[in-house]
């Protein structure tokens, strides 16, 4: 079960990764833009570490507070409740 865990994360981290850079190529390019909720909605159901990387590394994104703050902000909250899942199977 821990591997279907790990291969959805990775794939969800690759996807926000990919998300950041498609947008990054988009805006410079002038075209159409990946909405900025759907970029967010990757990184809650679990690429926000992928959508970190993409932002840093393409440069895109890290003028928005939102994204500067929010991004960091949902991969905390993911690890506290994985450690809060974690200490609670561990009690039984």
């Amino acid at each position: 079960m821990h591997w279907v865990i790990t291969i959805y994360l990775l794939l969800m981290n690759l996807a926000g990764l990919l998300l950041m850079w498609a947008d990054k190529e988009k805006a410079k390019a002038r075209a159409y833009r990946i909405p900025e909720k759907r970029l967010f909605l990757t990184a809650v159901l679990g690429g926000s570490a992928g959508s970190i990387m993409g932002m840093y590394l393409f440069r895109h994104k890290t003028r928005h507070w939102y994204f500067v703050v929010g991004m960091p902000l949902i991969l905390f909250v993911q690890i506290a409740a994985c450690v809060t899942i974690a200490a609670l199977q561990s009690r039984w």
